[in-house]
């Protein structure tokens, strides 16, 4: 396959459908996370949940690196543009997070804060250079997808000597988020869901390779199929995933072959390794604090660290107590499953963080499922 369009070929879906329906066995029922929100999002959009049998089941995962992002977090950003005068800089998705005191980026910048949606950190260290008298700072987030362009950035401005640049640095690992979901006692506060086996991510993968995901397979016997973004590749992850626990395998193995191989970037992860560390331990929004799961700046590059530079202490904040992501987030409960979603909270006015980016699982059922809860709920009456 070549095109885009092949990859969402109606006749090739069904036939797939059609695979899963006789291979998918009858006297067992298959759960399946999708860790990757961009996979949560295909499966709404294309409607691929319809396409399964009855007992094979897709559990959304904390994939969404908008969604995963803890509210203290977002208000040291805030505090940056509105106690310290600095320019903020970060992704669209971003802005929209709920924080705070009923505040957001977006509302930090009705009230004065100089914010700016970016569509890279390029774009970020472009600004730094344009108003050199200014202090300006990337509020950098996501999984290893982004991580290299905002290491690369940290490297050009300490060899440019760009001093009024630095990085709030909230870069999350896949990996140690998958071994918590699968090991961890302190998230059981939110109940547990059987898991037979992972649809790995795509882009992550492209940067890290297929390797870091066997010892889910060899230590815990959870197969992982590593799958592109488009409805086919959703459904041809599915199938081998079935087939894996049909014959009692645990591999991982990769339907995303055009983009990603055993080793990843190696030159990315040599950069990203030059600049960032691991942090003994994080908060991610629906995990709470997982060990080893994010990245922060080194000392060598301490002066690009706005944490270190403005001395910014993190204070976790709790969740509102209305909203369900947390649960979401962990695939314990589904969007529907939530009192206020649809109602008070919808993308327009976010409560929570899974209605705000397209790839978190409450905006993409809004967006894709909601009219067929409907029409199901019309039938069975």
């Amino acid at each position: 396959m070549k095109y885009i369009d092949e990859f969402r070929n109606g006749d090739l879906a069904r036939q797939i459908a059609q695979r899963l329906a006789s291979e998918a066995a009858p006297a067992r029922r298959y759960h399946f996370m999708e860790f990757c929100g961009g996979h949560t999002h295909a499966i709404s959009r294309y409607g691929v949940a319809e396409l399964l049998p009855p007992n094979v089941r897709m559990v959304h995962g904390p994939g969404c690196p908008v969604c995963v992002l803890p509210i203290g977090r977002v208000d040291m950003a805030i505090r940056l543009a509105l106690q310290h005068g600095a320019i903020v800089c970060t992704y669209g998705d971003t802005l929209r997070v709920p924080a705070s005191d009923g505040l957001s980026l977006m509302k930090a910048k009705a009230r004065g804060g100089d914010i700016r949606m970016v569509y890279s950190a390029a774009d970020a260290l472009a600004i730094a250079r344009r108003n050199p008298e200014r202090e300006v700072v990337f509020f950098a987030i996501g999984f290893e997808t982004t991580t290299p362009p905002t290491a690369l950035v940290i490297t050009q401005a300490k060899a440019e000597g760009l001093l009024n640049f630095s990085v709030l640095c909230c870069h999350v690992l896949t990996p140690a988020a998958i071994t918590h979901i699968l090991n961890s006692p302190e998230v059981a506060q939110y109940g547990t869901v059987p898991l037979d086996g992972f649809v790995g991510p795509a882009h992550v993968s492209i940067v890290i390779g297929s390797a870091p995901y066997e010892p889910f397979a060899v230590g815990y016997r959870k197969p992982v199929v590593i799958a592109g973004f488009e409805p086919l590749d959703v459904m041809q992850a599915i199938l081998m995933l079935v087939r894996q626990c049909n014959e009692g395998r645990a591999l991982v193995e990769n339907e995303f072959t055009r983009a990603v191989d055993r080793h990843g970037n190696r030159h990315a992860q040599a950069l990203m390794a030059q600049v960032f560390e691991h942090r003994p331990s994080f908060e991610w929004r629906g995990l709470g604090e997982v060990p080893d799961s994010a990245l922060r700046i080194r000392d060598a590059y301490a002066t690009f660290d706005a944490e270190r530079r403005f001395d910014l202490p993190y204070r976790a904040v709790a969740d509102n107590k209305a909203c369900e992501c947390g649960a979401i987030l962990r695939g314990v409960k589904k969007p529907t499953d939530c009192k206020i979603f649809g109602t008070v909270c919808t993308p327009e006015n976010p409560v929570g963080s899974c209605m705000v980016s397209s790839e978190g699982a409450c905006a993409a059922h809004y967006s894709y499922g909601r009219f067929r809860d409907i029409a199901i709920v019309a039938e069975s009456a």
